[in-house]
């Protein structure tokens, strides 16, 4: 005889309270566990395009591993230290871009500008809080993640579980699926299979949109020949996965900026704005139709709001678990609501078929 509702409740609610207390306490030390899983869940559909070639699993999983760590080794020899670099300049630079934009003021609108006036104060204080809190939490990040726990942690033991995760995805599957409450089973399928496929179009998906778009903005904007056009790249692929504010926000420092080094060169400056509009439609025409599709069914504000959430409670964990989290509860929301709909309670006898 199957266990009650409430019963069933009762212990399903006991262990998710028991998760929460172990991310929240936990956290650091599961951090890198979490990483490996969430590339493992990212590389699995090109395992199983490999093993469709005719490679076994374990030959599938060397080729991704030997292309990774050449993909890692590219990045940390001639991307991350430029971005770096670019980061630093960037923050050292906002008090002379805030100067001529003052400048700028000062000439074209002279009354707005004297030395009384707040605008002037602002831009002042703007620049100097730039250079100085950026600096110093841009310091404070290098030195908190070059740390030897968190390089060990980071960077040794999440490949090695992203590997072995990889190696072992579908079997530890298929033994998850055979461990299913037998009365509840198809319907817990139905709903993994909803919580996969949001999860597929929206990290695999819009994280490839994001990683393509990022590298055209900077490969493009460096070409272009404008100083900070990796971090601005990378800042705009960054947000691309909240619709329009990725091109808006990159765009509209990249125009900034710019303006400042190619003042008088509109010919720069009209590429730069161009590179955006290019992406815009790249994005909107070509790559989230094909690599997303046309239904997420996770909107940008529950994602934002879920971020928020569980970053304050768990911290850096909480980010990364916030997308399958927030994708689960999307799932299970419709889900009840299309229960809720063919309800008595939603229904009424209003709504029952006489012949029922």
């Amino acid at each position: 005889m199957a266990l009650p509702v409430r019963e069933q409740a009762k212990y399903w609610g006991i262990t998710a309270v028991i998760l929460a207390i172990v991310l929240w306490s936990l956290g650091n030390v599961l951090l890198p566990f979490v990483i490996g899983a969430a590339v493992a869940y990212f590389l699995d559909p090109v395992a199983d395009r490999l093993e469709a070639l005719g490679l076994s699993r374990i030959a599938a999983t060397a080729i991704i591993t030997v292309v990774s760590i050449l993909f890692f080794i590219l990045a940390a020899l001639l991307i991350i230290p430029t971005l770096i670099q670019q980061t630093t300049n960037l923050f050292n630079t906002a008090p002379a871009i805030f100067r001529q934009l003052q400048m700028f003021f000062a000439e074209q609108f002279p009354t707005v500008l004297d030395e009384t006036s707040p605008v002037r104060d602002a831009l002042m204080s703007v620049g100097a809080s730039i250079q100085e809190k950026g600096a110093s939490l841009l310091a404070k990040a290098l030195s908190s993640a070059a740390s030897l726990l968190n390089i060990v942690l980071l960077f040794v033991i999440s490949p090695v579980v992203a590997v072995y995760l990889l190696l072992d995805w579908d079997n530890m599957i298929a033994r998850i699926n055979a461990l299913l409450p037998l009365d509840h089973a198809p319907t817990v399928r139905h709903l993994a299979r909803d919580i996969d496929k949001t999860l597929s179009s929206f990290v695999r998906g819009m994280g490839s949109v994001c990683l393509i778009l990022g590298t055209y903005y900077a490969v493009a904007l460096m070409i272009v020949g404008l100083e900070f056009g990796l971090i601005v790249g990378a800042i705009a692929g960054l947000v691309t996965f909240i619709p329009y504010v990725g091109a808006l926000l990159g765009g509209a420092l990249a125009i900034g900026l710019a303006l400042f080094q190619f003042w008088g060169d509109w010919m720069s400056i009209g590429l730069v704005a161009g590179i955006f509009f290019v992406g815009q439609f790249l994005e909107g025409n070509l790559l989230t139709p094909k690599l997303v599709g046309n239904s997420v069914g996770l909107h940008p504000v529950w994602l934002m709001l879920a971020l928020s959430v569980f970053g304050a409670l768990f911290g850096f964990i909480g980010m990364l678990i916030a997308v399958p989290v927030a994708a689960s509860i999307g799932v299970l929301a419709r889900f009840g609501i299309s229960n809720y709909l063919q309800s008595r309670l939603y229904r009424g006898l209003s709504g029952i078929d006489p012949k029922e």
